[in-house]
């Protein structure tokens, strides 16, 4: 693997990692605004498709980041 690769697959964890712990942010924060039962419906639905978005990101990168492998 050459450095540039290289670099480029550690940017692309780091990002992921990130993502991840947005996505767990946001479940965390919905989880909570539920609880509490009195909250805007509209931020919740906003904040649940943030999440979905996060967790489509994250599916492509990580797609990214596993080599073809031909069969």
């Amino acid at each position: 693997m050459n450095d540039t690769s290289e670099i480029d697959t550690g940017a692309t964890r780091a990002e992921v990692e990130r993502l991840r712990l947005e996505h767990h942010d946001l479940e965390t924060a919905i989880d909570a605004l539920l609880a509490i039962g009195v909250a805007d419906q509209l931020q919740i639905q906003r904040l649940k498709k943030r999440k979905l978005l996060l967790r489509d990101r994250i599916a492509y990168l990580e797609d990214q980041l596993t080599p073809d492998i031909i069969a």
